[in-house]
């Protein structure tokens, strides 16, 4: 009876290391140390929309006002999203069609709405009409874009139809405000923007392709890119250093990547670009890349070309970069702030993007002009 006790004993001993080695081993062994962070508000969920490009933009701007001194507000995104809807419907029916018409957008639509319209409180325009507990835009975007459709078909437009659009937008986000109070006193969109103390002009945007000059503007080609914005072309030095210079100088930066990539996982809270190709890993090492990253690709501006002639890199998403950090080894990442609820993944809704993947698939950045190297700004 002993022996089998014992025998028992030893069994529950072995099965207990075996598990917690397991656990252990499975836990990413990634050591960052900051290097800078920047003070942002609580992470949202887009939920069920195409709005990463307003949720994004808006956390810059709730960021921005706290660099400012302003104070911490929670901002409307369906206040963007309702007016750039509008204007892109408008766009899409007089391009006769020949656009592309969808919920997305690029994070200077943010801007654009900024200046024409103003902005607005979360309290003051939820959006959240269909569904109060999270956003939901899947039908919405399927009757805007069949209605869009059959103004693009008449061969004479009626003199209401934008109104239709906007009578569609009520219905799903709610009616607009033209006053509304906040902190005891009576605003309207133009207004608030005025007390926020929010200029436009005061931010810069960045991207970095060899198929347009250096130093040099050019329309964006992405198909959510409507609204023909400019980009500033520097190169992928620069890039990086405008991203770094402004984080350890207190400014946070809009990132928009490509996350179709299979080094972008959020789940498991890392973008990375291993020194081997993904299709040369055994199974051995495909389960440990994201668990014990090592060495990491280093990244060519022809690299960053190729993939984004080949359609490998894509304008997929658009998230906040609030940190600079580094790993045990000297690699650095970047803290990004997603869009998909603080449940999203163990890192309450953040990310680490490694400076391969910042190098390989950004699109786009957005920052604010004194957080730009003073030699970048002289060459435009």
């Amino acid at each position: 009876m002993k022996a089998k006790k014992q025998f028992v004993r030893i069994i529950s001993i072995v099965f207990f290391v075996l598990f917690y080695t397991s656990i252990y081993a499975q836990q990413n062994t990634l050591n960052l140390e900051v290097i800078s962070e920047i003070p942002t508000t609580f992470v949202k969920d887009q939920a069920n929309t195409g709005t990463c490009w307003s949720f994004g933009t808006t956390s810059f701007f709730e960021t921005e006002l706290i660099r400012m001194g302003k104070g911490e507000y929670d901002l409307s995104e369906m206040f963007t999203v309702r007016c750039t809807y509008e204007d892109h419907a408008s766009a899409y029916i007089r391009y006769h069609g020949k656009l592309n018409f969808s919920s997305g957008a690029e994070g200077w639509d943010m801007l654009n709405v900024i200046d024409k319209y103003g902005i607005l409180p979360q309290d003051a325009y939820p959006g959240m009409k269909v569904n109060s507990e999270m956003h939901d835009h899947r039908e919405m975007d399927k009757v805007l874009k069949a209605m869009a459709d059959v103004f693009v078909k008449e061969y004479k437009l009626s003199g209401v139809w934008d109104d239709a659009i906007s009578g569609v937008l009520d219905v799903y986000l709610g009616k607009l405000p033209k006053e509304f109070d906040y902190q005891d006193k009576t605003y309207t969109a133009k207004s608030f923007r005025n007390f926020l103390g929010i200029k436009t002009s005061d931010y810069m945007t960045f991207s970095s392709y060899t198929h347009h000059p250096y130093y040099t503007d050019f329309i964006f080609e992405s198909p959510d890119n409507w609204s023909n914005g400019y980009v500033k072309n520097v190169n992928p030095d620069d890039l990086i250093a405008i991203m770094d210079n402004a984080l350890q100088n207190g400014y946070s930066v809009v990132w928009a990547s490509d996350v179709s990539d299979k080094g972008f996982d959020h789940e498991k809270g890392l973008a990375i670009v291993p020194e081997k190709d993904w299709d040369d890993m055994t199974e051995d090492e495909l389960a440990e890349v994201f668990i014990n990253p090592g060495k990491q690709k280093i990244i060519t501006p022809e690299m960053r070309q190729a993939g984004y002639d080949n359609y490998e890199t894509t304008d997929d998403h658009l998230m906040h970069i609030v940190g600079l950090l580094k790993d045990q080894n000297g690699t650095k990442y970047y803290k990004v702030k997603n869009s998909k609820g603080q449940d999203g993944n163990d890192y309450g809704g953040y990310l680490y993007a490694s400076e391969a993947y910042i190098r390989l698939k950004t699109m786009t950045i957005m920052v604010h002009q004194d957080g730009v190297p003073v030699q970048i700004q002289d060459n435009f």
